[in-house]
């Protein structure tokens, strides 16, 4: 095999997107083997555009013809884990979406049954895994260069949506449709981001707005504060209603600080020595020379990078690394057991603010499924009228 055959399950945005990456050969190690939808008119729009490709509406039938080595799948999020685990069952490789689901329990089902197929690959799409700015940020953490975590902050309100983005579909912005709200869907890059590089927090607590500022039911506001239980603190804030938004992380350590804007700039500030050995040495005169404008050359040195991102290059990167994962045993960048601890947080950040107290990690799976359930009857009963 010189190419991985990607089945495409659902020729939505980010499945047409992925498409268009292939035929345009920006992932060179994959063709599109097969796609699959359950809408009619996306068949006609796949014979346009891909007229030798064969077509599916039932995603099944794909996964058993031959004609894919694997599947990426573009579907809702409650879908995710159970077509992971079909498609492994027929021992074609899997790239999930992300959120690799909707709670843990269902999460863990598919981790669990990937790891009694060792042979095959399962990835999951954290593109911003493949990102310069955020590679360079986990290498300054891991290598010890800012010392031990003290704190971590991160704003990332970018995430815009005017009422008619909800009312394009009934699933949308849904507990039964989506399972949630900006920490489901817009902000999983983020949770994901933030556990890679500064680990997972023992414990959460969280303020959750659900219908805020918008007619949803579910979350478009978050601030959640975060216990990585060794002294380090953290506080997480997203939301869908801020049209000048703010993307800025920062990442306070023992030796100096990182800041990111909008994920594009990383300013990295290196102390002369540690904060503690400072605290000890330093004079009052000397520290009202820095509160004065005075020069801090002495104290820290600042680096300052930019980087560019262009759309679409992280997305096919990761597919071509999931792809040289198949054909040649590449270490997988973004490995699909991985996924599990976004939605690990974001369960957190749920339970917390549904239960108003702080919870621990591991969250108790079975009360959570119990506590979403509650939330789809309640929908059930009460439903939002859409446009």
């Amino acid at each position: 095999m010189s190419k991985v055959r990607l089945g495409i399950i659902g020729l939505g945005a980010q499945g047409g997107a992925y498409a268009g990456f292939i035929a345009e050969g920006k992932v060179p190690n994959m063709t599109i083997g097969a796609i699959c939808d359950t809408d009619p008119e996306k068949k006609a729009v796949a014979a346009e555009k891909y007229p030798d490709v064969p077509f599916y509406d039932n995603y099944i039938d794909m996964l058993e013809s031959g004609d894919v080595d694997a599947v990426v799948t573009c579907v809702p999020h409650y879908l995710h884990p159970e077509m992971g685990i079909e498609a492994l069952k027929r021992d074609v490789h899997a790239l999930v979406e992300k959120p690799a689901g909707v709670y843990t329990k269902q999460v863990r089902e598919l981790n669990e049954f990937a790891a009694t197929k060792p042979e095959l690959t399962f990835g999951i799409m954290f593109n911003q895994r493949t990102n310069e700015l955020y590679q360079k940020v986990k290498q300054i953490v891991d290598s010890g260069e800012i010392g031990k975590i003290r704190r971590t902050n991160w704003i990332i309100t970018t995430w815009w949506r005017p009422q008619g983005y909800y009312d394009q579909s009934a699933w949308r912005a849904t507990w039964e449709g989506e399972g949630g709200g900006v920490l489901v869907n817009q902000a999983p890059h983020q949770l994901d981001l933030l556990q890679w590089i500064a680990g997972m927090p023992k414990k959460v607590y969280s303020n959750v707005k659900y219908g805020y500022q918008r007619d949803i039911a579910v979350e478009d506001e978050v601030t959640a504060l975060l216990d990585y239980g060794n002294g380090a603190t953290g506080v997480f804030i997203t939301a869908t209603h801020d049209i000048m938004g703010t993307d800025r992380f920062e990442i306070h350590g023992d030796n100096g600080k990182i800041i990111v804007d909008d994920s594009k700039k990383v300013t990295i500030k290196r102390l002369a020595k540690p904060e503690s050995e400072l605290n000890e040495t330093m004079s009052m005169m000397d520290v009202a020379k820095i509160f004065m404008g005075g020069n801090t050359d002495e104290i820290y040195e600042e680096e300052v990078i930019e980087f560019e991102s262009v759309w679409g290059a992280q997305h096919s990167a990761v597919m071509e690394n999931f792809a040289a994962n198949i054909l040649d045993g590449t270490p997988l960048l973004a490995p699909g057991s991985d996924g599990i601890n976004g939605v690990a947080l974001a369960n957190a950040i749920h339970l917390s603010s549904w239960l108003g107290k702080e919870v621990e990690l591991p969250v108790d799976e079975d009360l959570y499924f119990d506590e979403l359930q509650k939330k789809i009857e309640e929908e059930k009963l009460n439903p939002i009228a859409k446009a």
